[in-house]
């Protein structure tokens, strides 16, 4: 586990997924006010072209396109989906693929972890771990 120095600590804020702040901040622009994000994560169309980040709330699955060129300006909503929907499997074999909406995406290996857990929040809400700081 990395520490953070004396510097870093000072404005170093926990977030339960590991996508910078802003981008969460622009992804917000195209939710419900109401909506949490929950799961946040950036994808891309398998075998190249367009960049994605997918954006789990409490009560849907946005699919906001950030086009060819930038990973990190999103630009439209690609597809919204009830929250019950199912992102995984990854499948794992050659790269991290998935597929969802009828389209197969990438993903970092990193992210298999939050596709998961988003997943396991839905479908199997049991084998989730508990959370040690429930007061926070």
């Amino acid at each position: 586990m990395m520490v953070p120095s004396a510097a870093q600590q000072s404005r170093w804020e926990p977030t339960v997924v590991p996508v910078p702040r802003p981008l969460r901040e622009r992804c917000r622009d195209f939710l419900d006010l109401t909506e949490e994000i929950r799961y946040i994560f950036p994808a891309s169309q398998a075998g190249g072209g367009s960049h994605f980040v997918f954006v789990v709330t409490d009560s849907a699955v946005t699919v906001i396109s950030t086009g060819a060129l930038s990973r990190s300006r999103p630009k439209s909503v690609w597809g919204t989906y009830p929250r019950r929907t199912r992102l995984g499997p990854v499948d794992v074999g050659a790269g991290a693929f998935f597929d969802f909406g009828g389209l197969d995406f990438e993903v970092d290996d990193e992210y298999i972890a939050v596709i998961n857990a988003a997943d396991a929040e839905v479908f199997a809400r049991d084998t989730l771990p508990r959370d040690p700081l429930p007061d926070l």
